[in-house]
């Protein structure tokens, strides 16, 4: 146990933001550097080590958080990173990206503010990279088998790793013009820079692995003729297929779904463009959407210039207490202020989008919306709310519905899909279809990050048992797993 005393010694501090003004003039992280690493240790004393550690169940990988946080409070970064490592393959990523449920489950939650995990765990991979422990870990023989991962989100990257460090031939193949998935062009580079990705690449480099960028499995290259060039096919190309609005003005110019706009603002942020070609720059902005996707319109618009930032959720205002429906250590749905609402902007619920209204060239102006409420449990319009705001750019931020059909990757195949639309698999994440497996999004639906990262790992065992015979890899999940945590 790391300090007996620490959780009564020590209240929650958590990593600090630069100022607002400030950190609006550039894309960078906005937190301070080098703000945690003087508070980590008190933070991890925190930590109580509990007989049953409730943050286990909470986190999909499994993290040893009690045992790295006690590393953290002795300063012995050598061993608390090998700790983070034993059961994640990119804590530089969760820590920046996932929102917590370990933290959610924490026991000292019940009745304090829980431990800061997230912080620590970054502070731990940050010093780990300063200090030069990571280290690429080639395998020490050869299977002779070959493997071909389609995608490269935190799903194929996980997958694509463990399988490497098997001894197996990896070849991840992406259909962007970088490694990285929506890591790449989803996330903000205010929320984590890319160089976290570009260091985690060269490292598999150097362990290996191989990437394919620029081919889309199905359309540049089809499903049929890949799985005859390897010995098995892991399949982590997420869920892509956006949530549209169908409401009347839809196709108006200036309504865009949330990754038609993001990866833009990340292409200037790579040295593409100069400027965003669909920018934000004096415009009336509306975001519909309350998720994190929708935040991170919110933030990349207010960096943009925009004149105003609103943004509408369908659902009512959380509570900032759990409701007794959430008790402890389940995941509970509270009202959240992210980094970009510090920023500004208005948060607008209970509201739903009628329709859109545009000028005579075409572009959108304005958005009609009216308030509902829940009758007999369903959502209704409520007379006379009606009302419109401006809008001259408006990102769809609704989340996805399930894998890309349209790229023939799925026919190809001949992969089944279970009752929710996405990728069916059994207990070792395999396919209908022999040598194929399944991970992340495109298996599980529209998920975390941490579930995609243990999804890519669990989907490495089961292809390495498809290949040898047997695996010594870890497998923290089953496909069926759900936890309650999220």
């Amino acid at each position: 146990m790391a300090d007996p005393k620490g959780f009564l010694n020590h209240g929650r501090e958590v990593a600090k933001s630069r100022p607002v003004d400030v950190r609006l003039k550039d894309w960078n992280e906005v937190y301070v550097p080098g703000s945690l690493l003087p508070i980590i240790s008190k933070q991890a004393s925190r930590c109580m080590d509990c007989g049953i550690p409730f943050c286990h169940n909470g986190c999909p990988l499994g993290n040893l958080i009690p045992e790295w946080n006690d590393y953290a409070y002795r300063e012995d970064w050598t061993e608390a990173s090998e700790r983070l490592h034993a059961t994640n393959n990119f804590p530089e990523f969760t820590g920046r990206l996932c929102p917590a449920p370990c933290e959610a489950a924490c026991v000292l939650g019940i009745n304090q503010p829980p431990v800061t995990i997230k912080n620590v765990e970054v502070s731990i991979i940050d010093k780990a990279w300063d200090s030069g422990d990571v280290k690429p870990q080639a395998p020490e023989r050869l299977s002779g088998k070959t493997v071909a991962v389609i995608g490269s989100g935190p799903a194929g990257l996980a997958a694509a790793q463990q399988l490497t460090r098997a001894g197996h031939t990896v070849a991840v193949y992406e259909r962007a013009d970088r490694v990285g998935g929506l890591l790449r062009y989803g996330i903000p580079e205010f929320k984590m820079e890319k160089r976290h990705i570009n260091r985690r690449i060269e490292q598999m480099r150097a362990e290996g692995t191989r990437f394919r960028t620029g081919i889309e499995i199905g359309r540049d290259l089809k499903a049929t003729d890949l799985r005859k060039r390897y010995d098995a096919v892991v399949i982590a190309a997420g869920a892509t297929t956006a949530r549209d609005l169908p409401v009347p003005g839809r196709e108006l110019k200036g309504v865009y779904q949330a990754m038609e706009y993001l990866p833009l603002a990340n292409k200037v942020q790579e040295g593409d463009y100069v400027t965003s070609p669909v920018s934000a720059e004096g415009k009336h902005v509306v975001v519909i959407g309350g998720g994190d996707t929708g935040a991170d319109c919110v933030g990349t618009a207010h960096r943009q210039g925009a004149a105003s930032v609103t943004q509408l959720e369908i659902m009512p205002r959380p509570g900032e207490e759990r409701n007794p429906n959430q008790p402890w250590p389940t995941f509970p749905m509270l009202y959240k202020v992210t980094s970009a609402h510090e920023e500004g902007g208005e948060r607008v619920y209970s509201v739903s989008t009628t329709h859109f209204e545009g000028d005579e060239d075409g572009n959108v102006q304005w958005l009609h919306l009216t308030e509902v409420e829940f009758i007999d449990g369903k959502l209704t319009p409520k007379p006379g709310t009606e009302r419109k705001i401006p809008a001259q750019l408006v990102t769809l931020a609704m989340g996805f519905t399930g894998t890309d059909r349209e790229n023939g990757l799925v026919e190809q195949f001949g992969l089944e899909l279970d009752e929710r639309g996405n990728i069916a698999r059994d207990a070792d994440f395999a396919t209908n279809v022999p040598g194929v497996f399944v991970a992340g999004d495109a298996g599980r639906g529209q998920s975390l990050i941490v579930w995609a990262i243990a999804e890519g790992r669990s989907a490495a065992r089961g292809c390495d048992r498809f290949l040898t015979g047997a695996s010594e890899l870890p497998a923290p999940i089953r496909p069926t797993d759900r936890s309650l945590m999220v």
